[in-house]
């Protein structure tokens, strides 16, 4: 999609998600959805596995515009498993959802699930501190319990997460394999936007727009390297 204009939201004073209710966590989709909504978005991505478990079935119901969701990536970790033990490493609204207990019951029935919530990670993420020996450190003592009850693949069920692969890689054995959605929600955008004849074809410089309502230097230092034209700005909402 390399004509597709983008606009980022990043609500991070009101991160992590996971930790909400689930009334906060469909109070905050909507007013998110409401803000894109006015910046004339064509298609949202609800690019949280907690807030899709917990709102995304609302907002299909009241808004037009097409959603792509974000659940943990079990059913290719569950199909892919030589062990037969998968591991999910997520945020407690994600683990606790009534979404992430059906994908699991319907496509991992005969695998074992060890769930880990992911406590205290997305606040290291959102300082930047993604590789700090603090991090390094919860994450030897979420995924060693997991590593020796032998599990062949872990998945990420939080967006944040794909940040803390280098330091997984160094902690996980050689054997397991890491799950991401990323590429999947790529491809599915990909296809909506076809569906609905809604694929820009112009072939034109994309504008690609940042917002954050904490710390916009922060999410810059995460976009430093990226190609295009990037608008990084502050927005109080």
């Amino acid at each position: 999609m390399p004509y597709e204009d983008t606009i980022y939201l990043a609500d991070s004073i009101n991160a992590p998600y996971g930790e909400k209710s689930p009334e906060a966590i469909l109070e905050l989709s909507i007013k998110n959805t409401e803000l894109l909504l006015q910046n004339h978005c064509k298609l949202i991505v609800v690019a949280c596995n907690t807030a899709t478990t917990n709102a995304i079935d609302y907002l299909r119901k009241n808004y037009t515009v097409p959603f792509i969701g974000i659940e943990p990536a079990i059913k290719p970790a569950a199909l892919q498993s030589v062990s037969g033990k998968v591991g999910v490493l997520a945020t407690r609204g994600t683990l606790t959802s009534a979404l992430f207990h059906s994908t699991a019951k319907n496509h991992a029935a005969n695998i074992e699930i060890l769930e880990q919530v992911g406590t205290g990670l997305v606040e290291l993420i959102e300082k930047g501190q993604a590789q700090s020996p603090e991090a390094r450190n919860l994450l030897q003592k979420y995924i060693q319990p997991m590593t020796a009850a032998g599990i062949d693949h872990l998945v990420l069920g939080c967006t944040h997460y794909p940040f803390l692969i280098p330091v997984l890689k160094d902690e996980l054995p050689a054997h397991v394999k890491i799950i991401d959605c990323g590429e999947a929600v790529a491809k599915q955008t990909y296809r909506v936007l076809q569906q609905h004849q809604l694929l820009n074809t112009d072939q034109r410089e994309p504008l690609y727009k940042f917002f954050s309502n904490t710390d916009a230097e922060m999410l810059s230092r995460f976009l430093k390297d990226e190609p295009g034209e990037l608008q990084i700005e502050f927005l109080d909402f």
